[in-house]
């Protein structure tokens, strides 16, 4: 839709150029389709010029210019050689992507960082980043930088810590989270219907500390994680004791994508897949291949 109340198209990153009735613009998809009648410039990160996803030998960082189109190809670039063997976290990145569901125009346009900003509680750039310890690096005016882990940055529907000016550079996502073993669960009331639950579990490398952390996303309305030391795995009794005390009934989202009564009953079974799948051979003594520990 047109933004009617918008003057001017401002190209620049800088925070400091922020004032009452901007927006940063970086793809839009929900900037023009919810539209505004407050808004007066945009400004534009589109020509930013900054990489889309940069290995370093702490991990991935991904630009918060970058589109889902850019991290779906990602394992199959140039870049990726080097560590898609070692990261196996990265076999996360394609369903994620595909819990859009949406079409190629909006997976060329869509970004990373816009999907975060936006904060709604079926983001799936929320989910992937939060569930991998990812961790925003923010831009404020008067050359302010802090970083905010995205579990945190989020804090509600439509909600987060970005104060006015505030913009999201880049997510940096740890080596140790992307060598993790990973397992994805999502549910919807429809084949093609927004992700009404969303859980991410990982089992980091023993030279993490090799504990078990589970993200809750879609089903409630911002990001939860439940962290549990590799000496400490949960039984199915642990989980969901865990569960009740990290998820109070009214933090669990309502709306036509799905009552919270059944979001919380599908985020108790999709946790206990989860923790079987990643957990029940250390816990019985055998590995995931079936052999003694």
């Amino acid at each position: 839709m047109d933004l009617s109340t918008v003057t001017d198209l401002v190209p620049t990153v800088d925070p400091g150029e922020w004032r009452e009735g901007d927006a940063w613009l970086a793809g839009g998809t929900v900037l023009f389709s919810y539209g505004s009648q407050t808004l007066r410039r945009l400004l534009d990160l589109t020509s930013a010029g900054w990489p889309a996803l940069t290995v370093t030998d702490d991990g991935l960082e991904i630009a918060a210019t970058c589109t889902v189109a850019e991290l779906w190809a990602f394992e199959e670039s140039r870049q990726a050689v080097p560590v898609r063997e070692r990261w196996s976290a990265l076999d996360l990145v394609r369903p994620c992507c595909d819990s859009f569901v949406a079409s190629f125009k909006i997976w060329n346009t869509s970004t990373v960082g816009g999907n975060v900003c936006t904060s709604l509680p079926a983001g799936p750039m929320i989910s992937l980043t939060a569930a991998l310890d990812g961790v925003a690096e923010v831009w404020g005016p008067g050359g302010t930088r802090r970083t905010q882990p995205v579990a945190e940055l989020v804090t509600g529907e439509l909600r987060n810590t970005l104060a006015p000016g505030e913009l999201l550079r880049a997510i940096r996502v740890p080596d140790h989270a992307l060598r993790s073993r990973t397992a994805f669960r999502r549910l919807s009331l429809s084949n093609l219907g927004r992700s009404g639950v969303l859980l991410i579990g990982r089992v980091d490398p023993p030279d993490a500390g090799g504990g078990f952390v589970l993200t809750v996303t879609a089903s409630t309305r911002r990001p939860v994680q439940l962290r549990f030391l590799a000496d400490a795995s949960p039984t199915a009794a642990d989980l969901a004791a865990a569960l009740d005390a990290a998820i109070p009934p009214d933090l669990y989202h309502d709306d036509i994508h799905g009552l919270p009564e059944w979001r919380r009953d599908m985020t108790y079974r999709l946790g206990e897949e989860i923790r079987s799948e990643l957990l029940t051979g250390l816990l019985d003594g055998t590995t995931s291949d079936g052999g003694l520990r």
